[in-house]
Order: structure tokens, then sequence, then C-alpha cells
């Protein structure tokens, strides 16, 4: 039935249609990641389910969210942080070939985190999280991870892309 109803739409309103989606669709994603670490200097990672490798937690900012809600409940979501402290923005990426997924401008922030205490919500998206030394990181080049990761360390400059 909904196929019917535009091919009876004139094809300039049709034009349009396509245009306004164009417009809508084409729009960069925000997202959030967090460099979490806690006291004693371990950082927090997840392993993801869908490539089987290890990032920083993180995610899309919902409707009617700002980024300051969105970083804590992607901790508890993804890695199930249920305490942690921002300390500061440490960068923005926005090259588009970043994720080939989509077009993402993402927000790296550090916090001060706890460790986890209960298992990621969703097994389909994300597999476990653990927390690494520096000694221990596991291999981050996926989507610029490594990266991210590098801005949030103590003496790094602002990232801004």
């Amino acid at each position: 039935m909904a196929m019917g109803f535009f091919t009876k739409l004139p094809k300039g309103a049709l034009t349009i249609v396509k245009e306004i989606a164009r417009h809508v669709l084409r729009r960069p994603v925000v997202g959030i990641v967090v460099a979490g670490r806690t006291d004693d200097g371990r950082w927090l990672l997840i392993r993801r389910a869908d490539t089987g490798t290890w990032a920083l937690p993180g995610g899309t900012v919902e409707w009617g969210e700002t980024l300051a809600e969105t970083f804590p409940r992607e901790l508890d979501e993804e890695a199930g942080v249920t305490s942690c402290t921002l300390e500061r923005v440490t960068g923005v990426f926005s090259r588009p070939e970043r994720d080939p997924r989509f077009h993402a401008i993402t927000v790296v922030v550090r916090c001060r985190v706890e460790p986890p205490t209960k298992p990621p919500k969703n097994p389909l998206e994300i597999l476990e999280a653990r927390l690494f030394t520096d000694a221990e990181l596991p291999d981050l080049t996926t989507m610029g991870m490594a990266e991210m990761l590098a801005c949030a360390k103590d003496g790094a400059p602002v990232h801004f892309e």
C-alpha cells in the first residue's frame, strides 16, 4: 500500500520528498566516547560483539538527551559502570571516513570511573568490559580508538578536527 502511495504522487512532490530525506538522513550522528580510568590507573575498555575488537565505551546521543546525560548512560549500558565523574573533554573527532558505518562526530571525554559492577546490558552489542593497565592495552586501531585514547592521556593536547 505504501508503494502505491508514492507512485501516485506528482513527480515534483516525489522530488521534494527525496530532497528532504537526503538532508534529514545525511547528517552526521553525534556521539560520545569515554576514556574511563580508575583510581589505580587502569583504562576501561569494552569488546564489541560485531567485530570482536576492543574499544572505548560510548555511543550516540538519544533524542532529548544532553552529552552530559549520554556518557553515564553509555557507561552503564556498555560496561556496567554505575559511578563516574567527568574530568574533561579531550577531543572532538569528525573525519567522515573514521567510522565505516556512518559519518559520526564524536566527543571524547575523560572520566574517573569505578570498576564495572555488572555485565553489559546488551550481549549482542558488547561481549565484555575489562580494565587494562597501560602495559596491557590491546590493539585499538579500529575506528580511531588509539588516537582517542591518546588524546585522553595526561599531558596530551585537546584534539579537534
